[in-house]
């Protein structure tokens, strides 16, 4: 079982299959800085490689925010080399996230501004508490968004409700988030943890190998014409029909049992 690293600004905490993965600088509102966002990466490709975790959900420390974007400080010294590493390395996080295979759950407690709603649009779905506060403000700095933004907002609510939000860098409400489609559903937010493990649990209660090959087909088809698309679909259904997991899954259902999935 692979041991998530000691660190200093995030926190895992384990529930049986589930991990919970905190951004844990409350005193900033929980922006991500370098070591922040080197040490989410850490946690993520840990979590990843460890087969007795089901799903994942990230959430941020304290009661006001998920992550209020990046730190400030570092973008107010950045240059062109230095402003593109800072890019990348939020995009190679994002990437570990949306790449994982496991379900990755964003629990959006309160606001998740710039690089925090870049970090949740990475997330496989999104639950909100009812008084957060969610966009990309970048443009209201003198830049853009550069985790990822400008390319996942879009593919998720369309060019011309993610440009007006990126354009104009207001937030939204939580109730706007979940009517445009950015968030799946809002909660109270003394509830929302609770009611997204209850979502996530239902997920672990699937085949690991099953949930894996489903978040690939979806997050590879994206970007592939249909055909393409329905091809790889074929492909992955072949691939889960001569898996044990399959087998059990269907033996559980003639029998009417709960399946015995292989999770450690």
């Amino acid at each position: 079982m692979p041991e998530v690293p000691e660190m200093q600004n995030v926190m895992v905490e384990r529930e049986g299959h589930l991990a919970l993965v905190y951004v844990n600088r409350p005193s900033k509102l929980n922006a991500l800085d370098d070591l922040t966002i080197a040490e989410l990466s850490a946690a993520m490709a840990a979590l990843d490689d460890d087969d007795a975790v089901g799903a994942i959900i990230v959430t941020g420390a304290g009661e006001k925010a998920f992550v209020a974007g990046a730190d400030i400080q570092v973008l107010a010294k950045q240059g062109v080399l230095d402003g593109k590493e800072n890019a990348r390395r939020g995009q190679a996080l994002t990437l570990r996230m949306e790449n994982c295979r496991k379900p990755v759950i964003a629990a959006i407690n309160g606001f998740a501004l710039g690089g925090g709603l870049e970090l949740a649009l990475a997330c496989d779905v999104r639950f909100a508490s009812d008084n957060a506060k969610v966009g990309l403000p970048e443009v209201s700095l003198g830049i853009i968004p550069g985790y990822g933004g400008t390319q996942r907002l879009p593919r998720l609510v369309g060019s011309g409700v993610a440009l007006q939000m990126i354009l104009q860098g207001d937030p939204i409400d939580a109730q706007e988030a979940l009517r445009i489609g950015l968030v799946n559903g809002v909660f109270e937010q003394a509830s929302l943890l609770d009611e997204v493990k209850k979502l996530a649990s239902r997920m672990v209660s699937r085949g690991p190998q099953a949930l894996a090959l489903a978040k690939q087909a979806v997050r590879r088809g994206a970007h592939m014409s249909l055909q393409d698309g329905l091809d790889l679909e074929a492909d992955l259904f072949g691939i889960i029909s001569s898996t044990d997991e399959m087998k059990e899954g269907m033996a559980a259902f003639l029998e009417k049992r709960k399946p015995s999935w292989l999770r450690k």
